[in-house]
């Protein structure tokens, strides 16, 4: 069942924006998902972000496809040249290896359709598809990133794999948002948004399939990764990032092990290795 009414809905005016860096092993299976939606968007916007793989070529063998490179290096200027370039009244951003269920273009439209959405902001939730017991992790990430930010923040959090907002919002903060690469640009573009009173709406069930990244590689850099958030806070003096950093302190030496018992578990039961 879908949770929006997608009879509120005769047309798409959404733009899906998708900020790549080197995306040639997902970008195709992502474009597949988006050309299998039942609502179509109006438009998809793929941001190649100084890409030295053929993560351009892929983009151009789909043509609902819209090709916009951008110079400056990082996700946030990847973003933000979709945003200003997008035509569409609603601005969704996924990440490259994001397969969206063919109903989610439908549940976007149709959630904006409803009486007071417009002055709101949309997310979803995640279900990892390159993990073993994909929907606890999922699960679990889902607590991480939706409900202990909202404790850390006061207020939700938008995730960048699965996040929609209208346009006119997008505008009011375009000028304040930070432009740095070391923190997160979707918590970033959050705590804008709720400093300018928009209300933030997590709906966990419609969700993307996505990879996990960083967490079943070296804990270097899932440590860098992990001091990120803290630092986003910092950034915006909320006093909770010190809790968040020794939070992501205890993570580090929990969260590769795990995947790596969890890989040797289905080894001893016969089952083939995952393929990050």
């Amino acid at each position: 069942m879908l949770p929006y009414n997608i009879g509120l809905v005769n047309e798409s005016s959404i733009s899906i924006i998708i900020p790549c860096f080197n995306e040639e092993r997902y970008l195709g299976r992502c474009l597949d998902s988006i050309a299998a939606q039942q609502l179509s968007p109006a438009e998809v916007l793929v941001i190649d972000n100084n890409s030295t793989d053929a993560t351009a070529e892929i983009a151009r063998r789909y043509p609902f496809v819209t090709l916009l490179r951008e110079p400056v290096q990082g996700r946030v200027h990847a973003r933000n040249a979709g945003f200003r370039a997008a035509r569409g009244s609603i601005l969704a951003r996924i990440d490259a290896d994001a397969v969206l269920p063919g109903d989610w273009t439908a549940n976007v439209a149709a959630y904006f359709a409803r009486p007071g959405a417009r002055t709101t902001a949309w997310t979803g939730g995640a279900l990892f598809y390159n993990v073993r017991f994909p929907r606890m992790v999922s699960g679990v990430y889902d607590v991480l990133v939706f409900n202990v930010n909202r404790l850390f923040t006061g207020h939700p959090t938008l995730w960048g794999s699965n996040m929609a907002l209208p346009r006119e919002l997008w505008q009011s903060v375009e000028h304040d948002i930070c432009l740095r690469n070391d923190i997160h640009e979707d918590l970033d573009l959050a705590i804008h948004l709720h400093r300018q009173q928009v209300a933030i709406i997590y709906d966990r069930h419609v969700k993307v399939h996505v990879q996990l990244r960083r967490v079943r590689s070296d804990r270097h850099e899932l440590w860098a990764y992990l001091q990120m958030w803290p630092r986003t806070l910092r950034t915006h003096r909320i006093g909770s990032w010190l809790v968040c950093w020794l939070l992501g302190a205890v993570l580090i030496y929990v969260l590769t092990p795990f995947f790596g018992v969890t890989e040797r578990i289905a080894r001893l039961f016969g089952r083939s290795p995952l393929d990050e």
